[in-house]
C-alpha cells in the first residue's frame, strides 16, 4: 500500500468520519508524493488534503521526528517528545491545534495514542531467585560456595560478551556520557535527591563531587570507540538465577539505552560487592568473601576482554553507583560508619587516574 491509500486510511479511523484523500506533499515541494510509506517516518512533514462525505475540503500536516545527536537517538525519545506536544500544543493560547498523535506500525499503518493516559509493558513470568539473595546469605554469616564464585565469573563471562558488541556512533558515546551526570536517575538527580543537611555529607561535598565528575566528563569524550552493548542497570536485583546452585540466569529492566560505556555495567553489579562487604562488617572492612568476588569479577571480565582502558574511564561510574548505595533514600537503615565508607570510596576513586581493583581498602580511607 502507497503513502496516499495508508493515510487516508487512517484519517478514516482517526477522525470516524468518510473522506477522500485529494493529495499529500512533502512541505516545501509542489508536487504531490506517489513514495511508500518508509519515507515517511523519517522526519519529514507532510501536506495533506482531504475532502469529507459533505464536500468539505480540510488540510492538515503530518509530521515524525528524525533521530539527531540531541537526545532524539531512540525511538522512546522522539515518542516522548510527540505525545508530550499533543497535550502542550493545545493547552497554550494562540499555538496551533495538534489533531492526534500515533505511530507506525512495522507494516507501515498510522495508528492513534491520542486517548492513552499512562502507557504499560507486558513481560513474560521468570522463575526463579535474584541474586541479591546470594549477597544476603553471605551478608548474614554464610560460607563462600563454589557455586558463588562461578556465579560471579558467569556474571562477569555475560558482561564481557555482550560489551564485545561495538558500534561506531561518537554522538551517542557522548551522549551516554552526558546523561551519567545530567539524566535525572544518574549523578545530578541522585546529589540533589540528598538532604541539605545530613551527618554523613555536606552540601559543600556532593558539590566536589558532581564537580570532580564533570572534569571526568571531558576526559571521557573522547573515547567514542568504546561504544558497546549495555545492559544500563546491571545490579544483583536485575538478575535471577533460575535454580538455587546454578548458573543459568535472565536479567530484567534493561535500562538508559541500548549502547553505553561498559564501565557503566561493571560498576553496577561491583558496587555490590563492596556495599554488602561492609554491610557484613558495620562498616569496619571489607569482608574478606566480597572482596573475593569483587576482585574475581575483575580477573574474569578483563581476562576475557583485555579491557584494562576500563582502568581509566569507570571512576564516574563508580560515583553514580555510591551515590546510590550511599542513598538514605534506597538504604535508610545502614550505619554511619557504611555510608562514610562509601563516601570516601566515591572520593578517592574520583581522585585516582587508573583504578586499582585489588587495593579496594586503600580506597576506603
Amino acid at each position: 500500500m502507497v503513502l496516499k491509500e495508508r493515510i487516508e486510511e487512517y484519517l478514516k479511523h482517526s477522525l470516524g468520519v468518510p473522506l477522500r484523500l485529494l493529495s499529500v506533499k512533502e512541505l516545501g515541494l509542489e508536487s504531490e508524493q506517489e513514495e511508500e510509506i518508509k519515507g515517511f517516518g523519517y522526519g519529514k512533514p507532510y501536506f495533506v488534503t482531504f475532502e469529507t462525505a459533505e464536500g468539505e475540503r480540510k488540510e492538515v500536516v503530518i509530521s515524525s521526528l528524525k533521530g539527531d545527536g540531541f537526545g532524539h537517538e531512540y525511538p522512546s525519545d522522539r515518542a516522548q517528545i510527540l505525545i508530550w506536544q499533543y497535550r502542550a500544543f493545545n493547552s497554550l493560547p494562540g499555538h496551533v491545534k495538534a489533531l492526534d498523535v500515533g505511530y507506525f506500525t512495522n507494516d507501515g499503518r498510522l495508528v492513534s495514542t491520542r486517548d492513552a493516559v499512562e502507557y504499560f509493558i507486558v513481560c513474560e513470568k521468570v522463575e526463579g531467585e535474584e541474586y541479591v539473595h546470594d549477597l544476603e546469605r553471605l551478608r548474614d554469616g554464610a560460607r563462600l560456595r563454589e557455586e558463588d564464585e562461578a556465579r560471579a565469573s558467569a556474571l562477569a563471562s555475560y558482561l564481557a560478551y555482550i560489551h564485545s558488541h561495538r558500534r561506531g556512533d561518537a554522538k551517542l558515546y557522548i551522549r551516554r556520557i552526558r546523561e551519567l551526570l545530567g539524566h535525572s536517575e544518574c549523578i545530578f538527580g541522585l546529589t540533589d535527591s540528598y538532604p541539605s543537611e545530613s551527618e554523613f555529607i555536606t552540601q559543600a561535598e556532593l558539590k566536589e563531587i558532581e564537580e570532580l565528575c564533570i572534569g571526568w566528563r571531558w576526559k571521557l569524550k573522547s573515547k567514542t570507540n568504546r561504544l558497546c552493548m549495555v545492559h544500563g542497570d546491571f545490579h544483583p536485583w536485575n538478575v535471577i538465577f533460575h535454580t538455587h546452585t546454578g548458573t543459568d540466569f535472565t536479567l530484567l529492566d534493561r535500562s538508559r539505552g541500548e549502547w553505553g560505556e561498559a564501565a557503566d555495567d561493571i560498576t553496577a553489579m561491583t558496587i555490590n560487592y563492596l556495599f554488602f562487604g561492609l554491610l557484613k562488617t558495620d562498616g569496619a572492612v571489607i569482608d574478606a568473601d566480597f572482596k573475593r568476588l569483587y576482585e574475581l569479577f575483575f580477573d574474569v571480565y578483563l581476562a576475557k576482554t583485555n579491557d584494562y582502558e576500563l582502568l581509566e574511564v569507570l571512576q564516574p561510574f563508580y560515583a553514580f553507583r555510591g551515590l546510590v548505595v550511599a542513598s538514605p533514600i534506597w538504604y535508610p537503615n545502614i550505619s554511619m560508619a557504611t555510608r562514610k565508607k562509601l563516601f570516601n570510596f566515591i572520593k578517592n576513586v574520583l581522585q585516582t587516574e587508573e583504578f586499582n581493583y585489588r587495593d579496594l581498602d586503600g580506597y576506603l580511607d
